[in-house]
């Protein structure tokens, strides 16, 4: 009888590079993977529609099969579409090279190299449907410029709540909470004489689907999650910060996930050799929680109630009207998509993602 062998498959973390903003369009993209110390980095260059982002599912997918682990960056705009697949346990990436976070290699040759879909277009039949891509893709570009707009001034309203939660805020109590932090999870761990690394990504992001987020794959993994409840103007960020920099100063490498409307904000941490978490997200509401707003004064804030209450539903009227912008470029870039699928050699596309896939089993087995 042939013997079955079961092959333990491989676990997804889903990570956001960028995310669309108050101040535009903001990458990360130069956190996905390190590009001194990977082995192999491919940066796909093509134009949309040509199968960026269904090669490194596909790729992805077929290296989880064999037991690896694989990180998904998802896309800002549609976060069903991906933008890079990284396998940390061979230092190997595959980045969209392409606008909005156009990157390309730093070290070509040696940790990477371009792979050039635009080669499987059929330029002649592209040529013929000229007007139609232009005129689209000039449309989608437009819509984005009110995104951005509408963000920009739901950034501003989002000042007043800041505002006005900070004028009531007493955060003397908001360092003891964080003192408090820092002497039962950071004061009790050894130095380790090395300055720790930081990634930066978003912890959500803003997308077509509305404000969307994978954090039980990069949170909800870590042993012990501490959630600061809070709302905005309490000084959370600022809290997150300060427990990342003394980590960091320690040795030990630290995960920064920041806020999509204001991308140099703190959402969450993550300290992986820990096994510890510090999060913003409502999600983990239910673990062990350090509760902010408690020490916002109720004689001040009472002052601006209605004002809070007013500019609150501002702010989510501009937020939606944003999601909805967002959730016109689908169809926008759907309609660019359209023109391009017909005109692309899906065989050689084919053969240039197994040839890929066989180059990433070759490494690892020299691993």
């Amino acid at each position: 009888m042939e013997e079955i062998i079961m092959t333990k498959k491989g676990c997804i973390k889903r990570l956001l590079p960028g995310s669309n903003t108050s101040i535009g369009f903001y990458s990360y993209f130069e956190y996905v993977i390190d590009q001194k110390e990977a082995r192999k980095i491919y940066y796909f260059k093509g134009g949309p529609g040509v199968g960026k982002s269904y090669m490194m599912k596909k790729i992805g997918y077929e290296i989880i099969d064999k037991g690896m682990d694989v990180e998904f960056h998802h896309c800002a705009a549609d976060p069903e579409s991906i933008d890079a697949i990284v396998i940390p346990s061979i230092k190997i990436g595959i980045i969209d090279g392409t606008t909005p976070h156009a990157i390309d290699p730093r070290y070509p040759g040696v940790t990477g190299t371009i792979v050039n879909l635009d080669e499987f277009l059929n330029e002649e039949g592209l040529k013929k449907v000229k007007n139609s891509i232009i005129e689209s893709t000039e449309d989608n570009k437009n819509i984005y410029i009110r995104i951005y707009k509408y963000l920009a001034a739901a950034k501003l309203i989002h000042d007043d709540i800041e505002w006005i939660n900070s004028y009531s805020m007493n955060f003397n109590k908001v360092n003891e909470e964080t003192d408090k932090l820092i002497n039962g999870y950071l004061n009790i761990i050894g130095e380790r004489n090395k300055l720790g690394r930081e990634r930066h990504l978003f912890g959500s992001s803003y997308t077509l689907k509305g404000r969307i987020d994978h954090a039980e794959t990069f949170i909800g993994i870590m042993g012990e999650i501490i959630h600061i409840k809070g709302d905005d103007g309490t000084g959370k960020s600022e809290l997150l910060k300060k427990l990342s920099s003394i980590a960091l100063n320690k040795g030990y490498d630290v995960e920064i996930y920041h806020e999509p409307l204001v991308p140099k904000k703190i959402e969450s941490i993550v300290i992986p050799e820990l096994d510890l978490a510090f999060t913003t997200n409502n999600k983990f509401f239910n673990k062990k929680t350090v509760d902010l707003d408690m020490h916002i004064d109720d004689m001040r804030i009472k002052k601006y109630k209605e004002e809070l209450k007013h500019s609150k539903k501002i702010f989510n009227r501009l937020l939606n009207d944003a999601f909805v912008y967002l959730g016109k470029t689908n169809a926008a870039h759907n309609k660019i998509e359209e023109y391009y699928a017909p005109n692309i050699f899906y065989e050689g596309l084919n053969r240039a993602r197994q040839n890929i896939l066989e180059e990433i089993i070759e490494i690892k087995k020299q691993k």
